[in-house]
């Protein structure tokens, strides 16, 4: 039995559109809780963090937001580490994509107390690799991945153990099709391993899976940053920047089969889902479906051997 818990954090403050701060109780609605125990585990609602609200102003020196952010990743980083020590598997509850800074520092610096390797899975249609000196925008959700490499302002570097709180080849970003020509090239320059569309289109989700999480051993805590954005909008409408061309749901099921076969598991983040812009809540509805594969639901007919 594994024991999960529950972390909300209810908040849009780093993104480009109101809404994604109601996704944790949209996810806590479409049944995830049941459906998690339905699999077997052993799951604890934490409830909902608290934090500031966001202001709805424009960017400072090249951030948005950027205090209301940092208070919101400290307590993600707490609440996150505190579940690991507790030997529990912890699932974040976005909220926007700014979260996953505080949320994997933590899961970085438990593997570091405890002796293990580090893989991130980034599933996400866009690349969350700007800097300051690069954003259209200046939201900074789309700038987690960059900062936990060390590209990132003082106020959230500060938060974690370490800087760079991630090296470019512990990370694996998959699904995206939506990048900035200087966030592109500033990709390739650190290098990091990026499985887009054109990829899976041409090689396989399959393929594009075995490569991901090749070299996994049972030292290795594999934590997954889930952008709803990663799935195709005519499946998942719920989010914000919607970009079309994304993974199917047989694509997305095997995606998540695969990493459920992979025994790895070890923390979640849920993010991005704006149920303001949903129809029915079918976004959440599709994101419990798949969180249940990660735990063990399976299409699969054939005999084990």
């Amino acid at each position: 039995m594994r024991a999960v818990s529950l972390i909300g954090a209810p908040t849009d403050v780093g993104a480009s559109a109101r809404g994604a701060g109601m996704g944790p109780e949209a996810l806590r609605v479409a049944g995830l809780q049941a459906a998690l125990q339905a699999h077997g585990a052993e799951v604890v609602d934490r409830g909902n963090l608290a934090g500031p609200a966001n202001p709805w102003l424009p960017p400072v020196d090249g951030y948005r937001h950027l205090p209301e952010v940092a208070v919101w990743n400290r307590a993600v980083h707490d609440a996150v580490l505190a579940e690991l020590r507790a030997s529990r598997l912890p699932i974040l509850l976005g909220g926007d994509h700014s979260l996953a800074f505080g949320s994997i520092a933590a899961v970085a610096r438990h593997c570091r107390e405890t002796g293990r390797r580090l893989r991130v899975l980034w599933l996400d249609a866009h690349a969350d690799f700007n800097t300051r000196a690069i954003t259209p925008s200046g939201n900074l959700h789309g700038m987690p991945l960059a900062c936990l490499c060390g590209h990132g302002p003082q106020d959230l570097l500060a938060l974690a153990d370490r800087a760079p709180v991630l090296g470019p080849e512990q990370v694996r970003l998959i699904g995206v099709r939506s990048v900035d020509p200087l966030e592109k090239r500033f990709v390739h320059e650190l290098g990091l391993e990026v499985f887009d569309m054109r990829y899976i289109d041409e090689m396989g989700m399959r393929h594009t899976m075995e490569l991901a999480l090749a070299t996994l051993d049972a030292n290795t805590h594999l934590h997954l940053s889930f952008d709803v954005d990663f799935l195709d909008p005519e499946i998942a409408p719920g989010v914000a920047t919607t970009v079309p061309g994304g993974p199917t749901y047989r694509e997305a099921q095997l995606c998540m089969e695969m990493i459920a076969d992979s025994g790895r598991l070890g923390s979640l983040d849920i993010v991005e889902l704006n149920p303001a812009l949903d129809l029915r809540n079918k976004t959440a509805a599709l994101a419990v479906d798949l969180v249940e594969s990660l735990f063990g639901k399976s299409t699969l007919m054939r005999a084990s051997s």
